[in-house]
């Protein structure tokens, strides 16, 4: 219970039990948004390393379920399917995991939030950018060098990747299993990467191991929700969270200069 107590008083654990729910509704409506949500949310009352620790296991456990939802078979089709988006992305998640200390987020936050943002705007009043159903080996690498970059630095890689398969106009059973398979070897990765960076370490592991729970209870309440959606409004939801998140990102941004 000390160790607990610890990392905040019994006002913060509920705080942070909240956090995490929500975003595991989040995630199990549209497939992402949960690290943006746990790292906006927890990083309003800790440092923004233990943020990032605490949304390490939690997002790791749920995209593990998300991705084999629809069983092991469908999940490794789309491992193989998107495996140089996955290879591309994992590599270079593990080398900028270590830039976490020493770069700022701030110019790294608006390079990233600017263009979801614009994307997920120009979508939404009707004027889409479209991608190839097939992009090719080289267009799907430098968009898993984009997510897995700012993967490393931030936690938050969703928003490259989801606006890959918006663009790509994927159905929605594909959509979320991809989802988990990508963030879910990210998250992976992201383990590994940040036990050896020291994000993840005693000091910070409670927090992480405690928002498990609630995370998951918050990702099966989200998968009835999404289970009702159509198509239609699978992609008008998930472009309205792809906004709210560029425009998040935005303002962490701004507020950091």
């Amino acid at each position: 219970m000390d160790v607990f107590l610890q990392i905040g008083p019994l006002w913060f654990w509920a705080l942070a039990f909240a956090i995490a729910m929500l975003a595991g509704v989040v995630k199990g409506v549209v497939g992402f948004a949960m690290p943006m949500v746990m790292i906006s949310g927890l990083g309003s009352v800790v440092s923004p390393e233990m943020a990032l620790a605490g949304l390490i296991l939690p997002t790791l456990v749920t995209n593990l379920w998300q991705a084999l939802r629809q069983g092991f078979g469908a999940a490794w089709g789309s491992v193989r399917r998107f495996r140089v988006f996955l290879i591309t992305g994992g590599l270079v998640m593990l080398v900028s995991a270590q830039l976490v200390r020493v770069i700022p987020n701030t110019w790294m936050l608006l390079m990233l939030g600017v263009p979801i943002t614009i994307y997920a705007l120009l979508t939404l009043i009707g004027r889409p950018i479209r991608l190839s159903h097939d992009p090719g080996p080289r267009g799907e690498a430098v968009i898993g060098g984009v997510a897995g970059f700012f993967g490393g630095i931030s936690g938050v890689w969703g928003p490259p990747t989801v606006v890959m398969l918006t663009a790509r106009g994927t159905e929605i059973a594909e959509q979320m299993r991809i989802q988990g398979v990508i963030y879910g070897s990210g998250a992976l990765l992201l383990l590994g990467a940040h036990i050896g960076s020291g994000v993840l370490r005693s000091e910070t592991l409670p927090l992480s191991l405690a928002m498990v729970p609630p995370a998951v209870l918050g990702l099966w309440l989200g998968f009835r929700l999404q289970d009702r959606f159509d198509q239609k409004t699978f992609r008008k939801v998930t472009l309205a969270v792809l906004l709210l998140a560029g425009l998040n990102l935005v303002r962490r941004g701004l507020f950091a200069l």
